[in-house]
């Protein structure tokens, strides 16, 4: 049995196919591009479908076989793709990061109905998720909006080139702040907002079959036109459920382009945060508690482009010079937050620092102070889902940034918790293949797990270091707290003297 999972984030584009076993047959990948300037965020629909058709046809090639018999998409969530009655994208994607929409976020929060809904859901209004950025089209762009035929989340845009099905899960349906308790959009907040409802995807439950491939696609793709189209979730529950966690306590940190930090929990009740997610995974019967931030991994492919560049082994080279410097970097913060952040500060206007330079400092040192900052996210994001009654036992590390020996020793040191390696780095597609396995074969999670989700190492915190960590990072949070004002301060300077806007087209 083959499951063919197509998986976008941030950076690239990548079709896996894994048989039932858990092995990866094959895999092939396409980078992505985004246009970025101090505010937006912006990729190309067009862009991930002309590119899903070829890794998908190189993967089903390398892997030497015709027949598939499910496929299913994960990608990044709260992205907006305004799709017309044609199936064409009305321009470029607004993706996660964007923060665009802070106008439109003030007015949703304004109405008297937020409250309820957002008590409902345990969804913050944000410009990271769906409505304000609807809101915002509405705002701005009205010609767009009136010709929307459907406004969708990149996950259901590439299910619906592959089946001609409109629909999105449960779990991406929330970041619209869809209510699992009354298994509906909230009505009355959208028909304030002039948000037509019918403008949503349906929503179907994870793990469920939507329809077959259509018959042009798979010409396209070299594949039997009988492969199930089935509908999982987004890239950071997948990668939750693929990192092979279950017992209370355990937690999952995917460092792709974003870092994802959630943990599982089995508790009849947690208190309430505005500062990390409590997402019921009705498919597997537990809470997912935690976030995502803005830029995990993303960070060390800063380093390397601004530092590294011509090395000809830049992250052999990185992690060599990073061990050479001293715990705490020799006396250098770096704070995290080049593309402002997401959970669980949900700044905006914060921005990376570099605090503490003096004459002795080289690029090691910066460098090992951006490999600590990555550490320390780790231990931000415990400390909110710790607020929420829930404590992590074990971190159960996988992504691209789990390649890095060194950064995973760090994060075991700051965090004082055991940090279990994996040995697929690919979770997200790894956890979409589990969970098409499990609502179309029935086979349970724990099961899977143990084919899907076997460990390379499992490295233990240096207690004299995880003390020395305490204090640096406390200074760590009390350098955020003290720019805090200064980062708007900082926003307020520039719109008074920007004439205008630079884009850059780049890959993260």
């Amino acid at each position: 049995m083959n499951i063919l999972v197509l998986n976008m984030g941030m950076k690239s584009i990548r079709s896996i196919i894994f048989d039932d076993n858990g092995k990866k047959l094959s895999s092939a990948s396409r980078t992505l591009t985004s246009a970025i300037d101090d505010i937006r965020v912006e990729q190309y629909p067009d862009e991930w479908w002309d590119k899903a058709v070829e890794v998908m046809r190189l993967s089903i090639q390398d892997a030497k076989i015709r027949f598939v018999d499910y496929i299913t998409v994960t990608t990044s969530a709260s992205c907006l793709v305004c799709m017309d009655e044609n199936g064409q994208p009305l321009g470029n994607a607004i993706m996660v990061s964007d923060k665009r929409a802070a106008e439109e976020v003030n007015a949703i929060n304004n109405s008297a109905l937020t409250a309820n809904v957002v008590k409902d859901t345990g969804l913050p209004v944000s410009v990271s998720v769906m409505l304000p950025k609807i809101l915002w089209m509405k705002n701005h762009e009205n010609s767009i909006f009136q010709k929307t035929q459907y406004f969708l989340s990149p996950n259901d845009y590439l299910l619906y080139h592959l089946s001609g099905i409109v629909a999105t899960d449960e779990l991406n349906a929330v970041k619209f702040h869809y209510s699992f308790h009354t298994r509906s959009y909230p009505s009355r907040l959208l028909k304030e907002l002039g948000i037509p409802e019918e403008k949503l995807p349906p929503v179907v439950k994870t793990g469920e079959c939507i329809g077959t491939i259509l018959q042009d696609v798979a010409r396209q793709v070299g594949c039997n036109d009988t492969a199930k189209i089935i509908v999982t979730s987004y890239d950071a529950i997948c990668s939750f459920v693929g990192s092979g966690v279950s017992g209370e306590g355990d937690a999952s940190d995917v460092s792709g382009t974003v870092t994802v930090f959630r943990m599982l929990s089995k508790k009849d009740e947690l208190l309430p945060s505005n500062r990390v997610y409590s997402t019921p995974f009705c498919q597997g019967g537990f809470t997912i508690v935690g976030g995502s931030n803005n830029l995990g991994g993303g960070l060390i492919e800063w380093v390397k482009q601004c530092y590294y560049s011509k090395e000809e082994y830049p992250y052999e080279v990185m992690e060599k010079e990073a061990a050479e410097s001293d715990i705490g970097a020799r006396g250098i913060i770096f704070l995290p937050y080049l593309l402002g952040e997401r959970a669980p500060i949900w700044n905006d206007n914060a921005r990376g620092t570099f605090f503490g330079l003096e004459r002795i400092h080289t690029r090691k040192d910066m460098t090992r102070a951006v490999f600590e900052a990555a550490a320390f996210i780790d231990r931000t994001m415990m400390e909110a889902i710790g607020e929420t009654t829930a404590e992590v036992s074990t971190v159960r590390l996988s992504g691209g940034l789990a390649r890095v020996n060194l950064i995973s020793q760090i994060k075991a040191d700051v965090t004082g918790k055991e940090v279990i390696v994996l040995s697929e780095f690919e979770t997200t597609a790894s956890g979409a293949a589990m969970m098409v396995l499990n609502g179309q074969e029935g086979i349970s999670f724990s099961d899977l797990s143990k084919k899907f989700s076997k460990s390379r190492m499992t490295i233990h915190p240096d207690r004299d270091n995880h003390e020395k960590y305490n204090v640096i990072y406390k200074l760590f949070k009390e350098t955020y707290e003290s720019l805090v004002p200064m980062f708007d301060r900082r926003i307020e300077i520039l719109e008074q003297i920007r004439s205008s806007r630079e884009t850059q087209i780049e890959n993260l």
